[in-house]
């Protein structure tokens, strides 16, 4: 047990921001996409917000964040500095997450606004994330192809919804994206 527990506690290397899988670059910022909820969660808000507001939204949505998290990222990655402060990103989690639990009906062009807002912004974040840790640019793609997933399956489940019911819990996790961005918030002003 001694033997164990020696092996156990030898130091290992760790990479705070950044997931490895081995695979090559895409497939670790796919990863790192899927276990940072910083991005995704705005993410899926925005496709709960979408999906809200019908078919056609959710469909511009779905093309208007992907491409504007693309050429974020680029613009980003290229920059090396950020667009906004961090509270930045926890005030987008309050708005979509307020919109969403509110479940006010949108016009597409709104709904395609704020996807062209929350996708240049968590993409210049990605951007400037992936330069900091000399990351290549390549590992854009596979963020974009995620995101692109998230977006079509969360806005398709929420447009085929029927129950009101259904809608209540969706307007329900809009309440807990504005919490976890007002605990974001209360963070970032702490520091």
């Amino acid at each position: 047990m001694l033997v164990t527990l020696a092996f156990l506690m030898l130091p290992r290397s760790a990479g705070a921001h950044f997931v490895t899988t081995a695979l090559g670059s895409v497939y670790d910022d796919i990863s790192h996409l899927l276990m940072s909820p910083e991005d995704l969660v705005p993410i899926i808000a925005l496709a709960l917000l979408a999906g809200l507001n019908g078919a056609a939204a959710a469909r511009w949505a779905l093309f208007a964040v992907t491409g504007t998290w693309l050429v974020g990222g680029l613009l980003g990655l290229l920059t090396k500095a950020l667009l906004l402060p961090s509270p930045a990103t926890a005030v987008s989690f309050i708005a979509l997450g307020c919109l969403v639990a509110a479940d006010r009906r949108l016009s597409v062009r709104i709904v395609v606004a704020l996807a062209v807002l929350v996708g240049a912004l968590h993409g210049w974040h990605m951007g400037v994330s992936l330069a900091q840790g000399q990351r290549e640019g390549l590992g854009l793609a596979g963020i974009g192809s995620a995101t692109i997933l998230i977006v079509a399956i969360v806005s398709a489940l929420i447009v085929s919804m029927r129950e009101s019911w259904t809608r209540m819990a969706v307007r329900v996790a809009g309440g807990w994206v504005a919490a976890i961005g007002l605990l974001m918030l209360a963070w970032s002003v702490r520091r």
